[in-house]
């Protein structure tokens, strides 16, 4: 949700069941727009709420001139004071992976992780357990990768990729017919391709290099997983 139409997305989204208070609205809408001056994003996307057992994690994305350069990731507990996260990496991924169930709310918290290890000692080789520690923060900034990675998407035409490189807002772009809407192909994963680089020149021919530079929905295989355990 783009921070400067929030309200109307917040009301769109409000007939799944879940919803925000007018309070969190209104300091929402302020502060993402403070976020936007401070940080000197171009745009701030809100990309939701975690729930937590104490507390709730707000959840928001700046995105600089060239809308497919790695965005920044934001989270709240109260909707008016953001915390930056760091990038995510794949050890954080490996890291967090054993940690299940719910988020906590509480991004200092640690969780208890027991495994074997290695041991030399001397020519004798053993298993000993040893307790690793993970904090809740950095199960937060791997299941928002994790999470973006698969399911963050964007309609056909609504980037669009100039001769010289930077990815842009499409202003025109007033939405998908109702018929493309129906096609998987009408949608893009919204980060950098992966797949696409993987095609023949035959298939890159039939595209549009303007409008299809990233990867389509349309071959996508679902996997039973979820990041959030």
């Amino acid at each position: 949700m783009d921070a400067e139409s929030l309200l109307l997305a917040l009301e769109l989204a409000s007939g799944s069941g879940q919803g925000l208070s007018p309070d969190r609205r209104a300091s929402l809408l302020t502060s993402l727009m403070l976020v936007k001056r401070d940080y000197r994003f171009d745009r701030v996307l809100f990309w939701g709420r975690i729930l937590g057992l104490v507390a709730d994690y707000y959840i928001a994305q700046g995105v600089s001139e060239d809308q497919l350069a790695p965005r920044k990731t934001l989270y709240s507990l109260n909707c008016m004071e953001w915390s930056l996260l760091p990038p995510a990496t794949k050890e954080m991924e490996t890291q967090t992976s054993v940690v299940k169930g719910r988020f906590m709310g509480d991004p200092s918290h640690e969780y208890e992780h027991t495994e074997l290890q290695k041991v030399n000692e001397g020519e004798k080789v053993f298993e000993e357990e040893v307790v690793v520690q993970i904090k809740e923060e950095t199960r937060l900034v791997s299941v928002i990768d994790q999470i973006d990675k698969a399911v963050a998407v964007i309609p056909r035409g609504a980037l669009f990729k100039t001769p010289f490189g930077p990815i842009n807002v499409n202003r025109t772009f007033e939405g998908l017919s109702l018929s493309e809407a129906k096609k998987l192909s009408s949608y893009f994963h919204f980060r950098e391709p992966v797949e696409l680089k993987n095609k023949t020149l035959l298939e890159k021919a039939e595209l549009d290099p303007s409008l299809d530079f990233m990867d389509s929905l349309e071959h996508d295989i679902p996997k039973d997983e979820d990041p959030r355990g």
